[in-house]
């Protein structure tokens, strides 16, 4: 510490960084439920003792979509609390604010809005946990920037093109270009790399003399084909990236000797999953920037639970175990009792006395009985340990090796595989599981009309952001989408015929991924708009238009339109008192100005302050088949009058994002101090020997500065 505030001056930017904080995590765990929340308060009580210029966080501060009231609450109670004072900001922003939080309702940074009072800003990118949903588009970072508390920047939803303009921060001498990118996913911007797609914009004046920190929230270990992003990727300009989302902590910065940009990865501050990545010591980072030179030293966190993790292979012990022998599982339960105790002596004696630190740690214990060997009752062996662990329900985990067949043809899932993985943070989501399970089932089950990644992606939705009309909308749409392809080929209508295109048809989109995520992205729209628009119709209608659809409903014999729990119990409460409003006031039209010819013989006794309306017709709505599609005019049954005005909201996510240039004049009430001149896309640049050069600081465990030499670290480039 005392060699770091030795170089603190007017040119010396400080930045706290954390990421993966994941507020929220089993918050209804009535022993872990507060451990997000007491390690939040730690890490902002940190940025505050240092004197940070900001705070910098690489996604999932969240750890849902839709944070509970109490969580939120907690977040925003301590950011006011640690964020918010009277110390005055030393740095400014350079560049166009409309640009870099263009999607907020105050495109501007929060520290320069007059009404707020903020000591230490938080610039954030979102993360895949609380990524941006919903038929608004919105998410948990933009109710906390609405508030003032955040600056939520990296925000892109194009899935065109991704242009990525950097937040541009001075500090005496010190300039800083932040770049950022919210959660993609990994396929999508993996896609959209390899077609050049994404761009870097860079100041054009003095283009050299920027300090570039990229922030990023992907997978940077390969968990497929295509589901990472290699950072090769990556501009070679850059000269640190901040990648969040990984959860094991590697934050000492990394060198890529391809790219010649470093790498540093804070980890997760918060233990999401028992694997050996979370096991390693939890830290943030207080980065020092100054000129090109920097310093990152390594700040471990004091309130995290303790947790240790271990491997037992029975296979190993065939001298003390025996699978043939009539009392082999108790002795391999005694066996696993005793190193759970030893792990538990272990976290005794490591727990460093700090009083805010949970007593209670997790222990794992994972055994391998592959070999013949059979597991016991993990319930009542967990039950030995439910006062003195953290996690009492899964102590210990069971798995099996899967032995490897020499066909080559035959593909095996290695489950002790993905468990070895685990330390890189593996994690099996919805739309691969799906798309595991068409691909291995029986060719009876498999899809014929849709596609796999279009389920997988329509499920994934239904799951983490609740909605409910994704699935159907997704069928729907790609329904629609055939029927109109068929009828453009003008076949016969035979089924064996209509199954051939069908599956020529099916073919040609798996092919086209680019397409097929267009249409993806396009049902996901109608579902929220299907969702909006079904919430404002549900408001148009009031309790006294329920009442007297259920006395028209009673009177007539030939409607059968059937009353549901909902309708009779409103009839229930017709005298009370309620508000009364009239025809006009919702929508402008005025019901019941006729009436149909069923009715004219029979009307409805309403009293004279009632008014009058026409109870609606609800028609059953019958999807149209494929076969029904070809037949001619003629031959098809009528269509009713329901279903040819019912309207669909496409809402397009393409229009979002088209700046590509910026100005200091762009905006004419620009709420800051431009520089002049406009951003160039990254190209042939002249590259000159480029390298991050370090001050040299006296030794310290807690400090990592790999860069002692102020000699060039960087290589000519070829």
């Amino acid at each position: 510490m005392s060699a770091g505030n030795a170089v603190d001056d007017e040119n010396t930017l400080k930045i706290l960084i954390a990421t993966d904080i994941h507020l929220g995590y089993l918050e209804k765990d009535a022993i872990r439920g507060n451990d997000t929340l007491v390690t939040f308060d730690e890490i902002l009580s940190h940025a505050q003792d240092n004197a940070v210029d900001f705070i910098l966080l690489g996604g999932d501060l969240f750890h849902d979509n839709k944070p509970s009231r109490k969580t939120l609450h907690t977040c925003m109670e301590l950011l006011r609390r640690y964020c918010m004072g009277d110390n005055p900001i030393q740095f400014e922003i350079l560049s166009d604010q409309s640009v870099n939080f263009g999607f907020s309702k105050f495109p501007w940074v929060n520290y320069q809005d007059g009404n707020l009072n903020i000591s230490i800003p938080v610039f954030s990118v979102h993360g895949n946990h609380d990524d941006p949903t919903g038929a608004d588009a919105l998410c948990a970072l933009d109710l906390l920037s609405c508030a003032g508390l955040i600056n939520h920047f990296g925000r892109s939803m194009s899935v065109q093109k991704i242009d990525i303009s950097p937040v541009l921060i001075q500090k005496g001498d010190t300039k800083i270009a932040l770049y950022g990118l919210g959660a993609i996913p990994d396929e999508r911007l993996y896609r959209m790399f390899v077609n050049k797609q994404v761009t870097m914009l860079r100041p054009k004046e003095e283009e050299d003399s920027w300090f570039n920190i990229f922030v990023i929230h992907q997978n940077r270990s390969k968990h497929g084909a295509t589901n990472y992003i290699p950072e090769q990727f990556l501009d070679d300009f850059l000269d640190l990236v901040i990648w969040g989302h990984e959860h094991e902590c590697k934050i000492a910065p990394t060198r890529n000797e391809q790219q010649l940009f470093y790498v540093s990865q804070p980890g997760s501050s918060v233990v999401t999953s028992l694997s050996p990545g979370e096991a390693v010591k939890k830290h943030i980072g207080l980065l020092r920037v100054k000129g090109k030179k920097m310093n990152l030293q390594k700040i471990p966190l004091k309130t995290i639970r303790q947790f240790f993790i271990e491997d037992v292979v029975l296979a190993e012990h065939l001298d003390i175990f025996n699978p043939d022998h009539p009392k082999v599982t108790q002795k391999i339960e005694a066996f696993c009792i005793e190193k759970v105790e030893g792990m538990l002596d272990v976290a005794e004696r490591e727990r460093i006395g700090n009083p805010r630190q949970p007593e209670k740690p997790l222990i794992r214990l994972r055994v391998d009985y592959s070999g013949g060997f059979e597991p016991f009752n993990t319930l009542r062996f967990s039950q030995k340990f439910v006062e003195r662990v953290a996690n009492p329900k899964d102590v210990i985990h069971f798995f099996r090796h899967r032995e490897q067949k020499d066909r080559k043809d035959d593909v095996q899932i290695n489950f002790g595989k993905f468990a070895n993985r685990s330390s890189e943070g593996t994690t099996l989501r919805v739309e691969d599981l799906v798309k595991q399970y068409f691909e291995t089932a029986e060719k009876s089950v498999r899809l014929s009309l849709l596609t796999e990644r279009g389920m997988g992606e329509a499920v994934q939705e239904f799951v983490d952001k609740e909605e409910k009309d994704a699935i159907d909308e997704l069928v729907k749409f790609q329904l629609e989408k055939t029927q109109r392809f068929l009828k453009e080929r003008h076949i016969d209508a035979t089924e064996d015929k209509i199954d051939e295109e069908v599956r020529y048809f099916c073919e040609t989109r798996k092919k086209n991924t680019a397409e097929e995520e267009e249409e993806v992205q396009e049902a996901m729209s109608r579902a929220r708009a299907h969702r909006t628009e079904g919430k404002e119709v549900s408001a148009l209608i009031s309790d006294d238009d329920m009442d007297i659809f259920e006395e028209k409903a009673a009177d007539s014999d030939e409607s059968g339109l059937p009353i549901t729990n909902r309708e009779r119990g409103r009839g229930r409460g017709r005298g009370s008192s309620r508000g009364q409003s009239s025809s006009t006031g919702r929508g402008g039209s005025k019901r019941g100005s006729r009436s149909s010819g069923r009715e004219t013989g029979k009307e409805s006794k309403v009293s004279s302050n009632s008014r009058a309306y026409k109870a609606p017709v609800v028609t059953p709505v019958k999807n149209m088949s494929i076969v029904d599609a070809f037949k001619a005019s003629s031959q098809r049954p009528a269509r009713t009058l329901h279903q040819s005005t019912s309207v669909e909201v496409i809402i397009s996510d393409d229009s979002d994002l088209e700046e590509t240039s910026f100005s200091s004049s762009s905006k004419p009430n620009q709420r800051t101090s431009s520089i002049s001149g406009s951003f160039s896309k990254r190209g042939s640049q002249s590259q000159m020997s480029k390298g991050i050069h370090f001050e040299d600081d006296d030794d310290d465990e807690d400090d990592y500065d790999p860069f002692k030499s102020s000699a060039t670290l960087r290589r000519n480039r070829r």
